[in-house]
């Protein structure tokens, strides 16, 4: 048995894993089911060897737990702290780091109880601190094994150790310190004729050169590792290869670099990571060299392939989850079917009636539980129907009572057509809401002509329209104006503008052909019926609108976190202009303070405005809903006041 495992180490050393394979197989044969435990955890250790060195990392730590269990059951402490070192290892390259330290530092306390500590441990604590990018805390694990390899007379693993020292230096900018290292590996290699070795060193002797700026020095390590591979028949490695194209970069040989860098991937195998280095490379010389199009090709293939690293790199680490998994899911299995057989053969009676009892007692909580959910929520659906049927017949009034407060477009029109002179009426933005007959022959110059609908301003001369806006701008706090303008089909009018005698800022467009004698009085007499209300009174009502105006845009505000320029717009009740570059609601805003409210106030436009806000606002507490209704049934109370007086 021992000639097969040692045919196996020397075939792994090698490389040739299939042959090693095939003498651990011949091994387990002679073994057989019933071998000796020793010689199993033996087989098992080399299989699991094998599969790290095959990059089949799940496969390996799956193989090295076992070993470890075997060696802890065989009591060999030594086994078990070397076992411990490969599953630490192997949790490092599947990115387990917390994994690997706590491995790593059992197998490193085994080994300091037992009085001699291997220097593999240390160098394996020293790469995963290395991974987590603790170069001191990495460095100082390498020296201590770096001591332990000397101690122990094992020159070639220390220079190992100094090679990796030596990396490490590199990547933190400690070139000197790294050469030296270097160049004592590079004694120990040719000392004791590991070729192999001596060629490999070569590759950090000239990245230190580089990384120098000394690309005479470089050359010359280049020249002497290609001499030694030639002399010994060795094959470059990828790594080396890659130094060798970058001093010929340097040195301004772009072509034979570029043929090395070609000939080094020609030779890597698939998923090497310095082909991602050497296609890097590769593209840098293509751009160096004028070739940007073949530059970035190569940089997406260098990408590509490190992807496919990652890529491989997680699929690694979902293998071993799936296996940590499901050799977790068998053992919690066995476990669970373990404890089950001996409590049905300890208490089988007792467990029956435990069960029927939790059975009984879990229906009746189960069932008092769902009677109770079942009472709460039908009590719970009983207060949101009410409440429901309460906002919808809330919402329903609100548009009832927004609905009655828009005029009445079939009676305006028959009251003005029962007048003989040209009447229309207009709403406060300037819309016409209403005309008679000969109103409509004067605006529109054509019996068949229809302004209702439009704004009067596209009836009159454009040269006339400015006018026509300032003064039915200022009707709000005016009693009647006068001015001429012409039609748009020519005829010269003199208007008329008056209050509605309904209040509400609507105002009474009286019309004449400016070359009649007698002036109308329709203006003046619709102004005489404007209402007569004590001075108390109307002082009392304007107050109340301007309250009621003040309420809503607070309620407004504090429901919907927006201002009263979003309340103009979305309701549409209010025009929104641009003065000095800024939105404003200039009509909206006269309605803020008594002192500043018009004359002929629309208190119309205020209701609708109150009721938008409480069918649209679905966060008003009942409290606001309450002192705003109350704020409008004032207002009301006034203008129904005012109608029957």
């Amino acid at each position: 048995m021992d000639a097969l495992f040692a045919r196996a180490k020397e075939q792994l050393d090698g490389g040739r894993f299939d042959a090693a394979e095939q003498a651990l197989d011949c091994a387990e044969a002679n073994i057989g089911d019933a071998g000796d435990a020793r010689l199993r955890y033996e087989l098992t250790r080399r299989r699991g060897i094998l599969d790290f060195r095959r990059e089949r990392l799940p496969q390996a730590l799956a193989r090295f737990e076992c070993a470890a269990t075997l060696s802890r059951s065989l009591h060999d402490r030594v086994g078990q702290a070397r076992d411990l070192n490969n599953v630490g290892a192997a949790l490092r390259r599947l990115g387990d780091f917390r994994g690997a330290l706590r491995n790593l530092t059992l197998s490193l306390d085994l080994q300091r109880a037992h009085g001699a500590v291997a220097a593999s441990v240390l160098t394996n604590i020293a790469d995963v601190y290395r991974e987590l990018r603790e170069s001191d805390t990495a460095m100082r694990y390498y020296r201590d094994a770096l001591a332990a390899n000397r101690a122990q007379g094992d020159a070639i693993e220390a220079a190992h150790v100094q090679e990796t020292m030596a990396e490490l230096a590199l990547d933190s900018g400690d070139t000197p310190q790294a050469l030296a290292w270097l160049q004592e590996a590079l004694a120990v290699y040719r000392a004791q004729g590991r070729r192999v070795y001596e060629l490999r060193v070569h590759d950090g002797l000239i990245r230190a050169a580089l990384a120098l700026g000394d690309v005479a020095q470089a050359q010359r390590w280049s020249s002497s590792a290609l001499a030694l591979a030639e002399a010994w028949a060795l094959p470059l490695p990828s790594a080396l290869q890659l130094q060798l194209a970058r001093t010929a970069r340097l040195e301004g040989n772009a072509a034979a670099a570029a043929a090395r860098l070609r000939e080094a991937l020609a030779a890597a195998a698939g998923g090497d990571p310095v082909r991602v280095p050497l296609l890097e490379e590769l593209a840098r010389l293509q751009e160096s060299s004028g070739d940007t199009v073949a530059a970035i090709a190569t940089l997406r293939r260098a990408n590509a392939e490190a992807a496919a690293l990652v890529r491989a790199q997680h699929d690694r680490q979902l293998d071993w989850l799936r296996i940590r998994f499901d050799t977790a899911e068998k053992q919690r299995t066995i476990d669970a079917l373990q404890s089950e057989n001996r409590l049905r053969q300890a208490q089988l009676r007792q467990r029956t009636l435990l069960l029927w009892l939790a059975l009984v007692s879990g229906v009746a909580a189960a069932l008092g539980v769902w009677l109770w959910l079942q009472r709460r929520r039908q009590r719970e659906r009983v207060l949101q129907a009410a409440q429901r049927v309460r906002h919808e017949e809330q919402l329903a009034r609100y548009r009832r009572e927004a609905d009655a407060l828009a005029e009445d477009r079939s009676l305006l029109q028959t009251l003005l057509d029962s007048r003989e002179d040209a009447l229309c009426l207009l709403d406060a933005e300037g819309q016409v809401l209403a005309a008679n007959r000969a109103g409509r022959l004067l605006l529109g110059g054509t019996d068949a002509a229809e302004p209702v609908g439009q704004a009067v301003f596209a009836c009159v001369a454009e040269r006339d329209r400015p006018a026509l806006q300032a003064a039915l701008e200022r009707m709000e706090d005016s009693a009647a104006q006068r001015l001429e303008v012409v039609a748009r089909h020519g005829t010269p009018l003199a208007v008329t503008l008056a209050p509605w005698r309904g209040g509400d800022g609507l105002v009474v467009l009286a019309l004449q052909e400016r070359d009649t004698d007698a002036a109308s009085d329709t203006a003046q007499a619709e102004h005489t019926q404007q209402e007569a209300a004590a001075p108390a009174l109307r002082d009392a009502f304007r107050r109340a609108l301007v309250d009621l105006m003040l309420a809503v845009i607070d309620t407004w505000e504090r429901t919907t976190a927006t201002g009263r320029l979003e309340l103009a717009e979305r309701s549409r009740i209010w025009r929104v202009n641009i003065d000095d570059g800024r939105l404003r609601a200039r009509a909206m805003e006269r309605y803020l303070a008594v002192s500043k409210l018009p004359s002929n106030p629309r208190w119309r436009d205020v209701l609708r405005s109150a009721y938008f806000v409480l069918a649209h606002c679905e966060g008003i507490s009942a409290e606001a809903r309450a002192a705003l209704q109350s704020r409008i049934d004032t207002v009301l109370a006034y203008t129904r006041r005012d109608a029957l007086g």
